[in-house]
């Protein structure tokens, strides 16, 4: 793996990092079309993901689910804590609805019954993320959970959350939830709604911003994996375990898309 980063690390790596003064303990910034390495600190070192687990977990919902399915809410999806969308037992909702609240509200219920939607059970489903994300490469990339809570071997990589975010944003489904600021969400069963707001406040105060998802525990830290789009140009950051997220996320999509730079040979 670290033939192929540095293969792509740019030669201006060295003075970006100065100029930019990035705290966070590991970070990337690649140009999504390429897949070129723009900024790199830390980017191999394995580390909890927090809530960004759930790109995974969306992309393999929408991928091998049936979003239209009304998905019956379990006992064990229901009682999952920390950030939830409050899910109870016998609760009826539709995939696709699930997916805004695991991507925009970051809840943990929703991941836990999109698993149980999307495969027989839970465990098998973190099969299928760990079997995903060696296709893409993300081999720095274990999955314990459909969520992110800590869990012994749940880690991954500044680079290998790249990779996966910038898979997911080829797909227009993924790309179309992960840049709305809110969203209605709507149960079948009982009739019932939650206004929900993205967690990701790049969308409100970086124009150029599109996405991706937050992640924060006491392990983790505050993490944010984030995109942005300006005149044909699209690239992503990730900054794991930062003092400032939000800010750092920025300085780094704002010098990416304006950085053409020349890749090492």
């Amino acid at each position: 793996m670290a033939i192929m980063v540095m293969a792509g690390i740019l030669a201006s790596t060295t003075a970006a990092g100065a100029v930019l003064n990035i705290q966070a303990s590991a970070a990337v910034l690649i140009e999504a079309d390429s897949g070129r390495v723009l900024f790199e600190k830390g980017i191999e070192q394995r580390r909890p993901p927090a809530s960004t687990t759930k790109i995974m977990t969306a992309i393999l919902a929408i991928e091998c689910g049936d979003l239209g399915q009304a998905v019956v809410v379990s006992e064990k999806a229901a009682s999952v804590g920390e950030a939830t969308i409050n899910l109870q037992r016998g609760d009826r909702l539709t995939l696709y609805n699930l997916l805004h609240g695991a991507l925009l509200k970051s809840g943990n219920d929703a991941c836990v019954a999109i698993a149980e939607a999307v495969a027989p059970s839970e465990e098998e489903f973190v099969g299928l993320m760990n079997l995903k994300a060696l296709a893409l490469g993300a081999w720095g990339t274990t999955f314990r959970n459909p969520h992110g809570l800590p869990g012994k071997g749940h880690l991954t990589t500044a680079y290998d959350l790249a990779l996966i975010a910038r898979y997911a944003m080829r797909n227009q489904i993924f790309a179309g939830i992960v840049k709305k600021r809110e969203y209605l969400l709507r149960w079948e069963e009982p009739a019932r709604t939650m206004q929900l707001k993205n967690t990701n406040r790049l969308l409100w105060s970086y124009p150029y911003a599109t996405g991706v998802k937050t992640g924060t525990t006491d392990a983790a830290g505050r993490c944010l994996v984030a995109s942005a789009s300006r005149l044909g140009r699209e690239v992503i950051a990730v900054v794991l375990h930062s003092p400032s997220r939000f800010l750092e996320a920025q300085k780094l999509l704002e010098y990416g898309l304006n950085e053409k730079g020349v890749a090492c040979e």
